[in-house]
């Protein structure tokens, strides 16, 4: 059996070299025989502005994107609460295939439900009030009508913004919310979820009308990188160490 990979919340971004060359290292360390396949659940990058973005360190991550997917490693992303403005000239750059929040795969026979994990969040309703903001179709293409220069500005605006408030607020209102978790599980009639976005790796094992289930949280990239790998083994949270 071939080994599935799932990350989440890279936040690439230039100002943190090291996180970048991790994850670049980590797709060239992909054996193609081996691996059946890589998913991304949303933020890989620390801000995406849009598909016509021409920055060297974002198209640098693109390129090795592209090279992963060359050796016939099926690469597939979700958008985060970061990059939800990734689109069809990404994918085609790239030859990543773009997932729909929630998606519904097959893995290891288990029926498992993948998300970005932000929409499990229903306690932070003022996350939710902007996340409906930014998602609006009508939204993105003011947005994306915007020259870059403009759109870099916004979205580090944003950013600063969303820093200050995050420091304000308590810690387990940004966390899940149990009913929603339990709520989308029972939705999809799965017993298994696979999320990112918390930053708060772990395996959680609940019971939904009394049948076994888990929730398995991806890690962030800040100081370590943070796989799940699949394989005949089952699955396993494993850390990458960041160089010195």
């Amino acid at each position: 059996m071939k080994t599935t990979w799932f990350i989440s919340d890279l936040h690439l971004d230039a100002r943190r070299p090291a996180v970048t060359d991790l994850f670049l290292n980590f797709l060239a360390s992909l054996d193609a025989s081996a691996c059946a396949g890589l998913y991304i659940l949303g933020d890989l990058f620390e801000a995406w502005i849009g598909d016509d973005n021409d920055d060297a360190h974002d198209q640098r991550v693109l390129a090795a994107l592209r090279a992963t997917t060359a050796r016939g490693i099926p690469v597939q992303l979700m958008h985060g609460n970061r990059d939800f403005l990734l689109g069809d000239a990404f994918a085609r750059a790239t030859g990543c295939t773009l997932l729909a929040d929630p998606t519904l795969i097959e893995l290891n026979g288990e029926p498992t439900l993948l998300m970005h994990g932000d929409t499990l969040c229903t306690d932070d309703h003022e996350y939710q009030q902007f996340r409906t903001l930014v998602r609006n179709p009508a939204w993105q293409q003011q947005f994306l009508a915007k020259p870059l220069a403009e759109r870099r500005a916004i979205a580090a605006n944003l950013r600063e913004t969303s820093r200050q408030r995050t420091g304000e607020k308590d810690a387990e209102i940004m966390d899940v919310n149990p009913q929603t978790v339990e709520a989308s599980l029972r939705a999809h009639r799965v017993r298994r979820l696979i999320h990112g976005h918390t930053h708060r790796p772990a395996v959680h094992d609940l019971l939904i009308e009394g049948t076994p289930a888990q929730r398995i949280v991806l890690g962030d990239w800040y100081e370590q990188g943070s796989v799940l790998r699949c394989d005949t083994d089952g699955l396993h949270l494993e850390t990458l160490p960041l160089a010195v």
